[in-house]
């Protein structure tokens, strides 16, 4: 099998002679930036950039997939988001919310996906299609409107509104979804051979109540409306809403290594794909290659689908634990 038949198998739980390996979250890091010789903040403002240093997650790495999206900002930045792009070692920011009160409803711009902050990773995802599309899968990446509201009017605002004003953030979740899915189907419509659905309800910000209430249904609707794989991305300790995520329909999950590999397969159960899980501090950014192999032993033991880091690589990482993990997955069969 092709590497990227193998990456998107292991999406839906299918049959590969190995694990994939793989990220759905970013990988650059300021030494693979050196050398892509594509550099932030060019990567996230030029396309050419963008798909360079993203093609470096396999021509330098290793892995069966490449994502170019690096930061979280792009439809938040499209909407009219003050966004700061960062520096070659500094991710993206903010500088403020885009509305002052939850009541204010945002207003999805007809041509929000031709406004540069879309128009760029949609150009790069062409060219790693074009390029790279028939050996390894090309993933994209959209936000969910749980965290398009933190950019949208700020994660405090946001959060306590949800306790407080419950009804108007079910409003403003219902006019984001359709930010969510715009973005999505144009990725989709670029090459993307899957999306990434990076929405932050983690356990530190919010309950598992208040995934249930508030975002149980809208995952659900995005599989339904959004026509390939989505590979949900949760950071933090999920063990309390992994089981609303496998009532979702979503093929796979992105799971931090707060949750534990062996909890998060118990309660994935035997449907729902699961990818990553690899700590960025003790194993990619400071493992010994003894940890590293350990760790992938660890997750193969566990049936975890596709390997790879918990979330975005932290950028003063090195790039070369993420290519001993590569190599040790690829060398070795299922058992």
């Amino acid at each position: 099998m092709k590497e990227r038949d193998i990456f998107l198998a292991a999406l839906r739980r299918g049959k590969t002679p190995r694990p994939a390996v793989g990220s759905a979250t970013s990988v650059a890091t300021t030494d693979l930036m050196e050398k892509a010789e594509a550099f932030f903040p060019e990567a996230h403002l030029d396309p050419e950039a963008m798909a360079r240093l993203a093609a470096a997650g396999h021509t330098a790495i290793g892995f069966d997939n490449v994502m170019p999206l690096f930061g979280v900002w792009h439809e938040s930045a499209a909407l009219g988001c003050p966004v700061d792009w960062g520096e070659r070692n500094r991710m993206p920011d903010c500088r403020a919310p885009l509305c002052a009160d939850i009541g204010e409803t945002v207003k999805v711009p007809a041509d929000l996906v031709r406004r540069a902050p879309c128009a760029v990773p949609l150009k790069a995802l062409a060219l790693l299609k074009k390029r790279h599309g028939d050996e390894i899968a090309v993933i994209g990446k959209v936000f969910g409107p749980w965290t398009l509201g933190y950019h949208v009017y700020g994660v405090e605002d946001f959060l306590v509104a949800s306790l407080l004003q419950p009804d108007a953030v079910k409003r403003a979740l219902r006019a984001l979804i359709e930010v969510t899915v715009s973005f999505a189907k144009a990725q989709i419509d670029a090459g993307a051979d899957a999306l990434c659905l990076g929405d932050h309800c983690t356990r530190d910000l919010c309950s598992p109540e208040a995934y249930r209430e508030f975002l149980k249904e809208i995952h659900h609707e995005l599989h339904e409306r959004i026509p390939c794989p989505l590979i949900l991305h949760i950071c933090g300790d999920t063990s309390d809403r992994i089981p609303f995520i496998r009532e979702t329909g979503v093929e796979c999950f992105h799971f931090d290594s707060k949750t534990g590999t062996a909890s998060a397969r118990e309660l994935a159960g035997e449907t729902l794909a699961l990818m990553g899980g690899t700590s960025n501090f003790q194993v990619v950014r400071s493992g010994t290659p003894e940890q590293v192999r350990a760790d992938v032993e660890e997750k193969v033991k566990h049936r975890i689908d596709i390997l790879g880091p918990e979330c975005a690589v932290p950028l003063d990482a090195s790039w070369k634990n993420l290519k001993l993990i590569a190599d040790t997955v690829k060398g070795r069969r299922r058992p």
